[in-house]
């Protein structure tokens, strides 16, 4: 990666992590308040940014077993939509499987990654060659990219306990650093 390029991916790390910071910091001074506008808010929509109701879904992990976003209501979901045909997708997946490392004892946090292949047959062998801990939902028709109004792989979202999105990246991350699990902590200690 270009020097220029280095700074732009720091530089865009940084505003995520100052995001979720300013959520955490939110969260914590307004503790015990609830949001009375859910029912106002269009899941379905076309565009969804920071704030806004994450739209539910149930898809078939690879365990073959349903997985359902509205299940997973109290907790902060780390959600990547990736492709096993994506090389900035393979690219990313260690830094994926070292913050569910990371996190895989704390009730609070799960992480869900959605296959966009359209093609299945290859991801069952990628997830095991590659070790991948976490859970892999299978997405072939695009549902999920449709409803979250994804521009590109791989797209990741972090979604708050009240099932509203946190913070939105396009693009690889480095999803293990020092500053993000710091940040993720903070929200995830954020209980209000």
């Amino acid at each position: 990666m270009s020097r220029d390029g280095k700074i732009l991916s720091t530089l865009a790390g940084l505003a995520m992590i100052a995001a979720l910071a300013m959520i955490a910091a939110n969260a914590l001074t307004n503790r015990g308040r609830r949001a009375s506008a859910d029912a106002n808010v269009d899941a379905g929509a076309s565009v969804v940014a920071a704030g806004k109701l994450a739209p539910d879904f149930t898809l078939t992990g690879l365990d073959g077993k349903p997985h359902s976003l509205a299940a997973l209501r109290g907790k902060i979901v780390f959600l990547n939509l990736w492709a096993t045909w994506c090389p900035p997708c393979r690219g990313e997946m260690p830094s994926i499987q070292a913050l569910y490392r990371n996190f895989q004892n704390n009730n609070d946090f799960v992480v869900l990654a959605v296959s966009e292949d359209a093609d299945v047959k290859p991801v069952p062998g990628y997830v095991k060659d590659n070790h991948l801990g976490f859970p892999v939902l299978l997405d072939p028709r695009n549902v999920v990219g449709e409803a979250y109004d994804v521009s590109g792989l791989p797209e990741s979202f972090v979604i708050g306990r009240d099932g509203r999105i946190v913070a939105h990246h396009v693009g690889p991350y480095d999803w293990a650093s020092a500053d993000m699990r710091d940040a993720l902590n903070d929200l995830i200690k954020a209980k209000g």
